[in-house]
């Protein structure tokens, strides 16, 4: 008699819950916004990078938020050392100054990959104001020995860099194939709550 009833109720489609965590929403509706803000700027709009520097170097705030699928992939990122004089693992300012070593706020077309003093590096240009100066500064994205596991371990953070996107090799190698070739990095703070 039950399995009767049931089968004479109309069909109805059940919410499923989200495997995404109210922070990393937050990082999909930032994502998406600013990729429609700046998308005519843009020649790919599948995958955008989200750096939040309201969380701390030890965290992975470095978010690649794929636009089509909905998901979230993150990973370790260093902050510029004259956005973090006293080297406390968190982003205390921005600056778009030559010579600032800082990091710059705002988004940015990730460009070709070239090989510079880090090796592969993938060229920024500077989309809004508060980072117009990037290309000059030559604030890129690169690998560093100084972003990885073991410096958290030792220290607690990690290293700084000097206003560029660093990141652990193996990570990097996701930047290169999944992030660049004219898509979006956006960094700013965003924080967990």
């Amino acid at each position: 008699m039950a399995a009767g009833l049931t089968a004479a109720l109309p069909s109805r489609a059940f919410a499923v819950a989200s495997p995404l965590s109210p922070y990393e929403r937050r990082v999909l509706d930032v994502a998406k916004a600013q990729q429609e803000r700046v998308a005519s700027r843009l020649w790919r709009n599948d995958l955008v990078g989200i750096a939040d520097y309201g969380l701390p170097s030890w965290k992975p705030r470095l978010h690649f938020a794929d636009l089509e699928k909905g998901t979230i992939r993150s990973f370790l990122t260093a902050h510029g050392r004259g956005s973090d004089p006293e080297h406390s693992g968190w982003l205390q300012s921005f600056s778009k100054e030559p010579g600032s070593e800082a990091t710059s706020r705002g988004a940015y077309l990730t460009c070709e990959w070239y090989t510079g003093k880090y090796g592969t590096s993938i060229r920024l240009v500077g989309l809004d104001a508060d980072n117009s100066t990037a290309l000059d500064r030559l604030i890129v994205m690169h690998p560093a020995w100084y972003v990885d596991d073991a410096m958290i371990e030792k220290w607690g953070k990690i290293g700084r860099s000097e206003g560029c996107f660093a990141m652990s090799q193996p990570d990097f190698n996701e930047a290169l194939w999944h992030l660049s070739g004219g898509r979006l990095l956006f960094a700013d703070r965003i924080g967990e709550g």
